[in-house]
Parts: C-alpha cells; structure tokens; sequence
C-alpha cells in the first residue's frame, strides 16, 4: 500500500511563474524525500511602479511516505 502526504508551500521569483515553480519544487525536493507531483493553487504578482516586481505561486507539493 501506498501513502502519500500532501504540503503547502509557497515560492516566489523576480522571473516568471514558471521559474517560481521550479524554485519551490527544487528546495521542496531538498527537505521532502520522494517528492512526486505539485499542483498550482494560486498565482499572484507584485506590481512595484506600474510594473511587476515579483511572481508568487501556492502550491500543493505530494510526497510518498516510506516505509
């Protein structure tokens, strides 16, 4: 049987959602052991001057317990 848990985290990148996405997965993946999916909950900007500043993205992050 397997048992899986779900994470909430939340990252952010002065690039693009994409970028900010890879961020969180790749640090999730140095604490979470057996990462094997994330699901996008939100997206939000930053505006600073008319201009975006930052992307942020929630994320549901699933890792599979050992064991």
């Amino acid at each position: 049987m397997t048992v899986a848990r779900v994470t909430e985290i939340s990252a952010t990148s002065s690039k693009s959602f994409d970028d900010a996405v890879e961020q969180g997965v790749a640090r999730a993946a140095q604490t979470l052991r057996n990462v094997v999916s994330a699901w996008v909950k939100e997206q939000r900007v930053t505006v600073k001057d008319s201009k975006i500043e930052s992307y942020q993205v929630n994320m549901m992050v699933t890792f599979l317990l050992e064991d």
